[in-house]
Order: structure tokens, then C-alpha cells, then sequence
């Protein structure tokens, strides 16, 4: 029992290594954030707001060595995990995605495509098991998802892996203007995109249904906006789309492939001097900031409370919308507050230009923190459909 409260006690308080006032982050209501902070490559600001009744976005930052040998790399790395459905997904995520990006980059003593893809594929076979072992006591677990973006610093290049409709946003310096432009580096996967509406229906030819406009909102098969997640194994393997799973996730007909797919997109970009930082952040931002907003909101004030202040931008455009006040939308409780606006996760990463190039060798600046919230129990099932 006190084995288990010491646990218990560690993973509450398991945030940063580097040290300040506000090391493990501050909570102001339903938001968290870490206004500034260091990593390999320069700094970081973090921030999370609340809006289900159990939060569902998950994230964190790691920055150091990748193996406990010397010549093991080292990266920035940083998760933002969009869940739907339940925090299930997200959580089990945050807990083993890194873990497995450490492992496969140890075994290669490199970063690569190949080791995050690798991540990701045992990332999400380690969730089906999850899944498979708690189906006959908590079968609407089939149902739960998240989308996951992944930045990985290493070596001077940037690596962006992607599943769902999380986003991340390069912030670039014109030399000839001196201007910070935004260049969006993730392709996303939502069927309210026409190209992927195409790419659901290039797979599935012979399912006339594969994506139908639902209250004038595209979805799969009627259930879902996004084509690519880890979880929602319910349209992954037929044996979990049937009972016990709420009626409203069962199809009417069997499928013999995965209706959704868990293939990141990878892309690579190697960092320039003029590359200033990096937004990423789940798509409760996107839906009330355009990259270039948010891109010019960082640009033109201090580093310190970037991420806060990209989410208060976006709790404004939310409160206007409603043709509400500010400080009204912050006194609505979780859960209301979904009517709102979704869950809110940015980490803005600075890029300085010197430490990137350096970062061949090891420094202080070893980091390991999670994007905080409202501390829930573990293994409670949201009861919301999924997004």
C-alpha cells in the first residue's frame, strides 16, 4: 500500500529537471502553463487549458540524451496528443511514445524516419492490447482515440510526424523584410479537407460510405472527422464494432481492412538560421487562430507567456464568437466549457540558431515535462462520443 502511494506521489510531481520558480508549471483555474523554459536548442513556453469534463489533450517536452551511451543522439522532442473519445489514448501516449522513440533510436544510435515510424507502429499495437485486455469489462475503450503530432530536434534537423488534425507552424524570418512568415509543416488528416475526403475514398473503392456529410460536417463512415489516429480500434478490427460497444460506434456491416489508418506523415526540414520557432498545438487553437495570427502574436512579444498567450488569443476569438466577455467564458466550468471551445495545448519551441548547431555534445539542459490540467483519475472512460 505505501509502495503504491509513493508511486502514486512520484508521478503527480514527475515534471521538469531544470530548476525556477515555476519548474513543474503553474495552474491558474483550468489553465496550465510553464511560461519559459530550456531546452537543448534554446527555450520553450507551454501552455493547457481546459474545456471537457475530463481533459483529453495530452502533451509533453523531453530534451537531452536518447541512450545512456556518449555517442547516443540527442534531441528536442515534443508531444501534443489531441484525444477523443476519453483520455485513455492520449494518456497511454504520453506514457509510451517517447519510450519507444528512445529504444529504437538507442538500438540504431541514430534519429531517423524509420525510428519514429517505428514509435508509432508500437505505440499503437501496445494500445490495441490495452484495449483487447479491458474490452470485456470496458468495452467503450474501443472507441477512444488521438490524434499525435511529434517535433523531434536532432542534429540540426527537424523531423514532424503526424496523425490527425494537430498542427505545427514554423515561424520564418524574410532576411530581405525582416517579417516572420508562417509555414504550416504538418499535413493533417481530416475528411473536412477535400484531398483527404479523395484519399479515404482512393482506399476504400468499394464503400460508396467511406465519408458522409453528417450536419453539414464531413465524417467517417458518419462517426468521426479525422482518417488517421492511434486508437478507435472499433473501425481498426471488426471484432471490437459490434456488442457490447454503445449501439451509436457499431456499423451495420463488417469491414475486412482498418477503416482508419495509424501511418504518420513524416517530413524533414533542416533548420536555417532564420528559422526562429516552431508552434505546435492541437487543434482547439486552429480553430480560432490562422497560422500567420498566431505565427505574428509570438513574433511581437517576449518569449516569456508565448504559449499563454497564443491560448488567451484564442479563448478571445471564442468568447467573441459567442458575442460574450472574456472573463465570463473563464468562470464556466469543465465540461460546459466544451460548448465553447475543445481543450487547448500549444508548446512554442525557440529555436537559437547557435544551440542548434552545437548541440552535438551534451549540456545542462536536460528536460522531461508534461503539459499539466486539472489532475483526474487515471482510469475513468469520458462519456462523450468522439470528434
Amino acid at each position: 500500500m505505501l509502495s503504491r502511494l509513493v508511486n502514486f506521489l512520484r508521478a503527480c510531481w514527475r515534471t521538469s529537471s531544470d530548476r525556477g520558480s515555476d519548474a513543474a508549471g503553474r495552474q491558474d483555474g483550468l489553465l496550465w502553463y510553464k511560461d519559459i523554459g530550456q531546452h537543448l536548442n534554446g527555450e520553450f513556453s507551454m501552455a493547457v487549458v481546459q474545456a471537457n469534463n475530463l481533459l483529453e489533450d495530452q502533451s509533453q517536452i523531453e530534451s537531452g540524451s536518447l541512450s545512456t551511451l556518449e555517442s547516443g543522439p540527442l534531441v528536442t522532442f515534443v508531444g501534443i496528443y489531441d484525444g477523443h473519445g476519453g483520455p485513455e489514448t492520449s494518456r497511454y501516449i504520453n506514457d509510451h511514445l517517447f519510450q519507444h522513440l528512445k529504444r529504437f533510436a538507442t538500438e540504431q544510435q541514430s534519429m531517423s524516419v524509420d525510428v519514429i515510424k517505428k514509435a508509432f507502429q508500437a505505440t499503437e499495437e501496445g494500445f490495441f492490447s490495452v484495449v483487447a485486455k479491458q474490452w470485456p469489462m470496458k468495452p467503450q475503450i474501443a472507441a477512444v482515440g488521438s490524434c499525435c503530432l511529434v517535433g523531434v530536434v536532432c542534429n540540426g534537423t527537424l523531423y514532424i510526424a503526424n496523425l490527425g488534425d494537430s498542427r505545427a507552424v514554423l515561424g520564418r524570418r524574410v532576411k530581405a523584410t525582416g517579417e516572420v512568415l508562417a509555414i504550416q509543416l504538418s499535413s493533417e488528416h481530416n475528411v473536412g479537407i477535400e484531398s483527404v475526403r479523395q484519399e479515404m475514398r482512393s482506399l476504400h473503392p468499394d464503400d460508396s460510405h467511406i465519408v458522409v456529410l453528417k450536419h453539414n460536417v464531413w465524417r467517417v463512415k458518419g462517426l468521426i472527422q479525422i482518417s488517421r489516429s492511434i486508437g478507435d480500434v472499433y473501425l481498426k478490427k471488426p471484432e471490437f464494432n459490434r456488442e457490447p460497444l454503445y449501439q451509436r460506434f457499431r456499423l451495420r456491416e463488417t469491414f475486412r481492412k482498418p477503416i482508419l489508418s495509424s501511418e504518420p506523415s513524416i517530413s524533414m526540414h533542416e533548420l536555417q538560421p532564420y528559422d526562429q520557432f516552431i508552434i505546435f498545438a492541437s487543434d482547439g487553437l486552429w480553430e480560432h487562430l490562422s497560422n500567420q495570427d498566431a505565427v505574428d502574436i509570438v513574433q511581437k512579444h517576449p518569449r516569456n507567456g508565448s504559449a499563454r498567450r497564443l491560448v488567451k488569443a484564442a479563448l478571445l476569438e471564442a468568447a467573441k464568437k459567442r458575442e460574450m466577455r472574456y472573463t465570463d467564458l473563464k468562470k464556466i466550468e469543465r465540461g460546459v466549457r466544451r460548448h465553447f471551445h475543445d481543450d487547448i495545448t500549444v508548446v512554442v519551441v525557440f529555436l537559437d540558431s547557435n544551440l542548434v548547431s552545437k548541440a552535438s555534445s551534451a549540456n545542462s539542459h536536460s528536460l522531461s515535462l508534461r503539459g499539466g490540467g486539472v489532475n483526474l483519475p487515471a482510469k475513468t472512460l469520458a462519456p462523450c462520443a468522439p470528434t
